[in-house]
């Protein structure tokens, strides 16, 4: 199938049972393209400043390379328990690798720059150019590193099996799969600042108009908390088993990956109604952020 032709706002979304990873034109609703990814592709990350997407087959360890037509364009194979994956500004990756409990920093060709300790199993990753969080999950914790060096800046301890972590308005934010919250830790001091329930085993948070959404799986629900005040506003039952969560590029709300009902569902934030709705191949996960507007 052909690609996009002109810019668009889109997403990389992986199905893991399917082993493909479907391109989405996020203002239409179209799928433009479908690619094969062998391997059980689950994490997954846009970069449009630098017009690639990337995604890791966790079956293989296998890193892959993918245009906004959907081609792969190259691929490399890193550790096995290669698992979260993040884009900074500047067009390096970071990769968390679970067994080894290891946090890597690749530049554009794949080449490897440096790997340092986490904790245990780390999961997500985050980085806003500067320092980049892990979310080790066997230790409850995150840890923060100089995104230039590799050196460990802090350790904070979350919730119980921390999963997904994002950095937003200047506080990393953890989803605690174990212990039903969102952790919120102050990025420039280090500390955790406050702690929001959720739906049972939440997976992955995303932001839109000052609201915060997380993927509840168990649930079936999404959690809209106020990212101000961090007060629990709203459950909205999504579908079966979301998992991946990523904000719309216009910012007027969310997009949804739902693992069960294999469906990508659009959540406006000021409505906090469901907009639209589309099927994809089975096994829909997209842990990362998987959105961006097309340069």
């Amino acid at each position: 199938m052909a690609g996009p032709a002109s810019a668009a706002d889109l997403a990389f979304v992986t199905s893991q049972n399917a082993q493909m990873l479907s391109v989405v034109d996020l203002d239409s609703g179209d799928v433009l393209a479908r690619t094969e990814l062998p391997g059980a592709p689950a994490p997954v990350a846009y970069d449009p400043s630098h017009s690639r997407a990337y995604a890791i087959s966790a079956e293989t360890g296998v890193l892959s390379v993918i245009d906004e037509a959907g081609t792969v364009l190259r691929s490399k194979h890193l550790p096995t328990g290669a698992f979260g994956i993040a884009t900074a500004p500047d067009g390096y990756l970071f990769v968390t690798e679970w067994y080894q409990g290891r946090l890597m920093k690749l530049d554009a060709e794949l080449n490897v720059l440096w790997s340092v300790p986490t904790g245990h199993a780390p999961a997500g990753v985050a980085t806003d150019g500067k320092l980049v969080a892990t979310a080790d999950r066997d230790d409850d914790r995150i840890s923060i590193f100089d995104a230039v060096s590799g050196k460990l800046k802090a350790r904070v301890t979350v919730g119980k099996h921390p999963y997904a972590v994002v950095i937003h308005d200047g506080r990393i934010w953890s989803a605690d799969v174990q212990s039903n919250t969102v952790s919120v830790i102050d990025l420039a001091e280090g500390k955790l600042i406050g702690q929001i329930p959720t739906g049972s085993h939440p997976y992955g948070i995303a932001f839109a108009k000052g609201l915060g959404f997380v993927t509840d799986q168990y649930a079936g629900t999404v959690t809209v908390f106020d990212a101000g005040s961090l007060e629990p506003m709203r459950t909205i039952e999504t579908g079966d088993y979301p998992e991946g969560i990523a904000p719309l590029p216009d910012g007027s709300g969310v997009v949804v990956a739902h693992w069960d009902s294999n469906t990508l569902v659009w959540i406006d934030a000021t409505s906090l109604a469901i907009t639209r709705e589309i099927e994809l191949p089975d096994g829909p996960r997209a842990f990362g952020r998987f959105t961006g507007r097309q340069q």
